[in-house]
């Protein structure tokens, strides 16, 4: 992992904990999700699952659940607005994570 990818973790595992909001700089754009589950892919990749529910999408649903490789990430940063918890179709045991999980709900 490169340095800007540990730093993702920690911002990301506090924001897990706490329930705030994250604002992530994704291609295409801006997203604010509430973020669930941070882990790695069977290959290492740093792996976020979060709901998305606002900003920039490349499928066009921009309210939905999405899961972002944070190598290709600009920046995350915590908004300071908590959420409620998971949401209901949330999965703790995420397929994804096959790596091990860093952080979750």
């Amino acid at each position: 992992m490169t340095v800007q990818t540990i730093d993702f973790v920690d911002v990301i595992s506090d924001a897990i904990t706490r329930r705030i909001t994250i604002r992530i700089d994704y291609p295409p754009g801006v997203r604010l999700v509430e973020p669930h589950c941070l882990g790695e892919s069977k290959e290492g990749n740093l792996l976020l699952r979060a709901f998305q529910t606002e900003g920039a999408s490349a499928s066009g649903e921009h309210i939905n659940w999405k899961l972002f490789r944070l190598d290709r990430a600009d920046s995350v940063e915590l908004t300071g607005d908590h959420f409620d918890g998971p949401r209901p179709e949330y999965n703790p045991d995420d397929k994804a994570m096959k790596g091990r999980i860093i952080s979750r709900l």
